[in-house]
């Protein structure tokens, strides 16, 4: 299968604890908070909503905490639905700090991973966004509050607001899917697409090293990147142990039970990866990237930590696909040696290479491979093959019974039954027909996994 070279460039990002300010109190707040309407009455083509008054000085603190495995993704989510909250809710935006305590301890700052001017500057006309907080308000009255999760308008506006009237100062305790997928303002869907897409770019020396790995990896020709979930948190938290060692599931075992903020102990390898919950593995990678008609010369670049296992289960990947790089073979110790000690920083490389390439193909829809998924789909709809993991692993254990071979037969199989996950143009997908409550907003796909319609301009005529 020949890989055909698209498009290029892109906005990215990343992780978090928020404040927000609202636009209040003085002459300059009030000028500011007019621009805010205006745009909102010009940008809106659907029903209005409505828009708080200004107050006397009021402020939204918004916490968010990420856990980093899937670092250059949560975080821009995230960041985007308080960006848009806040805009509901005619607050001011307080740069993040990043969380410093999840998994991979993480010491990274906003400015670290994201360009903070650029994030400030692409949001003027939308947010006020501020560094830090005031220090007048450092003391002020606060209220902890947990937001309904996939909440509309109305709820932000009759539930959240009232609240200025007795606290100047709120906490989100939590921001994950604090916003919903559909049904929102046109204008405040747009305001998510340029946060995510635009607003939220990395750090000038992230975005550097990121192009140049892309300029390197694009000299072996038209390439794929594999987001290959294979990392030890990954497979601890997921339960997955198909092919490793008894030592090695007992060592994944024994993380999962001492990380306190894992809840899920207890779990069936076999029944996770029948049921598709487990990322491929690098053989299983392997074997998809072959049915699918890659010849052995492609370039393939691994987005991804470290490898849990080492080289030891990339062995029968890198005899498939002998061309296979990393950021740590394609740059220098020296050209990553400020990134190194950050996971997030890495991750983010990663994401830029990601995005930029040829053909993206994640080994697991986690976070990460949504957002990147996301991000090509707003660039034009480049080329992302989501594998079917459920079909996959049981073509995979017929081969490794020998009811199956490798050859024509699987790849046309294999062929067929990806021939519409590709990131072909279409709308998002609503919910799974007979879910309830919040299973039924879970089974929505997600707003920056497919951001088609509200981010893309369409005709008077185009009715798709």
């Amino acid at each position: 299968m020949a890989l055909r070279r698209k498009g290029r460039s892109a906005g990215r990002r990343a992780a978090v604890r928020w404040w927000l300010l609202s636009l209040a109190g003085t002459a300059a707040a009030a000028a500011l908070l007019a621009v805010a309407l205006h745009v909102s009455a010009s940008a809106s083509a659907g029903a209005p909503y409505r828009l708080a008054k200004p107050r006397e000085a009021e402020e939204l603190r918004w916490e968010q905490e990420f856990a980093p495995p899937q670092l250059a993704s949560p975080h821009s989510r995230k960041i985007s639905d308080m960006v848009a909250v806040a805009r509901i809710l005619n607050a001011t935006l307080i740069i993040p700090e990043l969380d410093k305590k999840s998994f991979w301890l993480d010491k990274s700052n906003f400015s670290d991973v994201f360009d903070e001017e650029h994030f400030i500057r692409s949001l003027v006309n939308d947010v006020k966004v501020e560094k830090k907080l005031p220090m007048e308000l450092v003391k002020a009255p606060k209220s902890v509050r947990h937001f309904k999760s996939w909440s509309g308008v109305d709820y932000y506006q009759d539930e959240i607001s009232p609240l200025w009237e007795h606290r100047q100062v709120i906490r989100a305790a939590k921001s994950d899917s604090r916003l919903a997928n559909n049904f929102l303002p046109p204008d405040i869907q747009k305001l998510r697409c340029r946060a995510f897409f635009q607003a939220l770019r990395y750090a000038p020396p992230i975005e550097a090293l990121g192009n140049l790995l892309v300029e390197r990896m694009k000299s072996f020709g038209p390439y794929i990147a594999l987001h290959l979930r294979y990392e030890k948190d990954m497979l601890a938290f997921s339960g997955c142990t198909y092919g490793l060692s008894q030592t090695e599931s007992d060592e994944l075992a024994s993380i999962r039970e001492n990380t306190t903020y894992w809840k899920v102990k207890d779990i069936d390898p076999l029944e996770q990866r029948s049921d598709g919950h487990c990322p491929l593995t690098p053989k299983e990678v392997g074997m998809f990237l072959s049915a699918l008609g890659y010849p052995s010369s492609t370039p393939v670049y691994i987005a991804a930590g470290e490898i849990y296992g080492g080289e030891s289960h990339m062995v029968e990947l890198q005899s498939r696909f002998p061309i296979l790089m990393s950021k740590e073979k394609l740059a220098s110790a020296e050209e990553l040696r400020p990134f190194r000690k950050y996971a997030s920083q890495m991750a983010a490389l990663d994401y830029i290479v990601s995005v930029e390439s040829d053909v993206f193909i994640p080994s697991y829809s986690g976070n990460m491979a949504r957002a990147v998924a996301g991000h090509r789909r707003f660039h034009g709809h480049r080329k992302t093959v989501i594998p079917d993991r459920k079909a996959l692993v049981r073509l995979f254990d017929k081969v490794d019974s020998g009811l199956l071979n490798e050859g024509y037969e699987l790849s046309q199989m294999i062929t067929e039954m990806h021939r519409k996950r590709q990131g072909s143009p279409r709308k998002r997908k609503g919910p799974v027909s007979g879910t309830k409550g919040s299973d039924r907003f879970r089974s929505e796909e997600a707003f920056y996994e497919n951001p088609l319609p509200d981010c893309f301009c369409q005709s008077k005529d185009d009715s798709s």
